[in-house]
């Protein structure tokens, strides 16, 4: 059992078929907790019922809401979720909201300093606050995850840049890093000189680019290792990439091989995608099916 932290925004998803709790950091922590680790989530609600209720589901799903601050000064988060035809997912983010007011505290710091990864995304770091005690809390942990997660307006190429030259480990989807690359390299290059220019001019040793339907390559000890992606029918794309960055961070730091763990994290993206809303129950037996069908 690994322990890990998550940082960032917690909310109230508003879907087509009803409203759900949601947040990249929470959905990447309800999957980690699945698989057998024990997860912390660190982010703010606010003072008000919806708030109130958003800790009640968290506490439901045996999630831990310790950490959870209640702000004062702002309401929680309600994100309006909009899917097309093919069931990817838009959104329409709020600003200020709760989570754009998270205060660093000395609990956080030793809950950081004694945890085995701490994950993070760029949204939460568009607020002055909220960004401080980022980096606040990068300065004690011991292998940072950044998920850049673009949810554009809310990201300058400058905070981008600053929060990859911090992180250990990288992951992006493929538009992201196409968007990232505007300002990192002047010319259009393939997918894997995009990658080591990142891992080169950042420091940073492990990137991970998932590619939708077509897999994920992930970048370790100098190597290329590729998933080739499982084919599903989608039902909406909400929290299949959060999904797929739990289970591989999981499988990495409790000793799976490079292959076994982006396998294995690209067969329960497949599966969250193929269901309805950001945290579907995935059974052993699901995986174990997509993965030896193909």
């Amino acid at each position: 059992m690994k322990s890990i932290v998550c940082y960032g925004e917690v909310l109230w998803d508003m879907l087509p078929t009803g409203k759900k709790q949601g947040g990249a950091p929470l959905n990447v922590a309800l999957r980690v907790q699945s698989l057998g680790n024990r997860a912390t989530v660190i982010s703010a609600v606010g003072d008000d019922k919806i708030g109130a209720e958003l800790i009640a589901e968290m506490k439901s799903y045996s999630a831990n809401a310790e950490c959870i601050q209640r702000s004062k000064k702002f309401d929680t988060s309600v994100v309006l979720v909009s899917l097309d035809d093919n069931g990817s997912a838009s959104y329409e983010i709020k600003m200020p909201c709760a989570w754009d007011d998270i205060k660093l505290s000395e609990k956080d710091i030793e809950v950081v300093k004694n945890s085995d990864a701490f994950i993070f995304g760029s949204l939460v770091a568009r607020s002055i606050t909220s960004r401080e005690t980022l980096l606040g809390l990068l300065e004690n942990a011991q292998f940072k995850v950044f998920d850049v997660n673009l949810r554009p307006p809310h990201y300058s190429q400058e905070t981008l840049e600053i929060l990859m030259k911090r992180a250990d480990f990288i992951k992006l989807n493929d538009d992201e890093l196409v968007e990232v690359g505007k300002s990192m390299w002047p010319e259009k290059q393939i997918l894997e000189d995009s990658i080591r220019f990142i891992s080169k001019s950042t420091d940073t040793k492990q990137i991970c680019v998932t590619r939708g339907a077509e897999g994920a390559v992930l970048f370790t000890d100098d190597q290329f290792i590729y998933n080739q992606g499982y084919r599903v029918a989608v039902a909406d794309t909400v929290g299949a990439g959060d999904s797929f960055l739990a289970t591989l961070i999981s499988k990495l730091l409790n000793g799976s091989e490079p292959q076994e763990a982006i396998d294995y994290a690209s067969a329960i993206g497949a599966i969250v995608a193929s269901k309805s809303g950001a945290n579907p129950l995935v059974s052993t037996e699901e995986v174990r099916t997509l993965l030896y069908s193909e």
